[in-house]
């Protein structure tokens, strides 16, 4: 008889510092004044482009976006310096994004009834790790006293779907009966706020999760995972430069080159069609219509892109408790959004109704769950 895999509990850690649209719009327009005065001779000259202003009403209707979490407010608003200060920890302490993981997993974790000596891996999965190595996700598992093995993976925005299907596949293997994985999205770092198109895209945050045999699930709620699937397509779209070889390419880590990009028109015009049949193609794998899904938990990226996934999707506009937004709060947290909408908007689904969590990005990267409640 084949094993059942459930995932029994969710954790969200919050930071405790908020950036609103105004806010970053009043600090991008007064550094933007500050450059084109500073180049007004080029810009006159045509060899240099002005600096736009932007506006919190422009953030609200390209994006969805109302405000963010940052990790370390200081600094990210400062306009000579555009990026939060984090100081530098010691090797002997605990890192930023392992202290994030950290708090987010201890939540998942009394919320699926377990301890460190009942998990056997630790994946840590997300847009960036902070480090290359050791990998973060062994030093969550050191600090959670867990036994076994821990690594790192990076899918960008679809990391939190991939990594529980990887956990899914283990315990079917019966490599694993528990697994925690955790997403410590710490993106303020990468962030251009100097781009007048990007500065206000992404937010900090940290969500955990536990995926594990139904035999050893002790949850008060709990979903059977009834089935993965992840598609990639190489692109260019969405990117991000940054990595150890710059020393030797001679680059500055300050390029803007090497901070998050994007070509948004041709991602919102390639990735909704490419997602919505992604998500009906894994419907009809498992005998089901769109009409059987109760709650659609989609990447939160971008509330135009959901709105037309979904309408793609429903042949119709979905209602708010169909197809919950976190995004207005909390931006885009890359790998965790879907997985904040499943925390924050699950608890009315009764035993036996179906959800999906769906997650799309960098790659491009799909990575779709369907799901029942116990």
């Amino acid at each position: 008889m084949a094993k059942k895999v459930v995932l029994s509990g969710t954790g969200l850690w919050i930071p405790e510092f908020v950036i609103t649209n105004a806010e970053l719009v009043e600090s991008y327009n007064a550094y933007s004044e500050k450059y084109n005065a500073e180049h007004a001779a080029e810009i006159s000259a045509g060899t240099c482009a002005p600096k736009l202003p932007s506006s919190p009403e422009f953030i609200e209707k390209v994006s969805g976006i109302k405000q963010r979490y940052i990790y370390r407010k200081e600094g990210a608003l400062d306009i000579s310096r555009m990026c939060p200060v984090i100081p530098k920890r010691n090797d002997d302490e605990l890192s930023d994004q392992a202290e994030m993981a950290v708090l987010a997993a201890r939540k998942a974790m009394a919320q699926a009834n377990k301890a460190g000596a009942d998990i056997d891996v630790v994946i840590l999965s997300g847009g960036y790790t902070q480090r290359y190595y050791p990998a973060v996700a062994i030093e969550v598992q050191h600090e959670l006293g867990i036994e076994g093995f821990a690594f790192d993976m990076l899918v960008a925005c679809s990391s939190g779907t991939f990594a529980m299907q990887r956990a899914y596949e283990m315990i079917h293997a019966g490599t694993a009966k528990c697994v925690l994985i955790v997403n410590p999205e710490l993106t303020s770092p990468q962030l251009n706020y100097r781009d007048r198109d990007s500065h206000f895209i992404f937010g900090d945050v940290s969500i955990a999760s536990i995926v594990e045999d139904a035999d050893t699930c002790t949850s008060d709620i709990a979903y059977e995972i009834l089935s993965t699937k992840a598609y990639t397509q190489y692109t260019t779209n969405i990117r991000s430069n940054f990595g150890y070889v710059l020393n030797a390419n001679d680059a500055s880590p300050f390029d803007t080159d090497q901070y998050f990009k994007q070509n948004g028109r041709a991602v919102f015009k390639e990735v909704c069609p490419m997602a919505a049949d992604h998500i009906k193609a894994h419907l009809a794998s498992v005998g089901l219509e769109t009409d059987d899904i109760k709650r659609w938990w989609l990447h939160q990226a971008n509330i135009n892109m959901n709105r037309l996934i979904s309408r793609l999707v429903l042949d119709r506009d979905p209602s708010e408790e169909e197809a919950p937004i976190v995004l207005d709060e909390f931006a885009n947290t890359a790998s965790a959004g879907s997985l904040i909408a499943f925390h924050r908007y699950q608890q009315n689904m009764q035993s036996g109704d179906y959800g999906m969590i769906c997650s799309f990005g960098a790659g491009y990267s799909i990575g779709s769950l369907v799901v029942r409640k116990l």
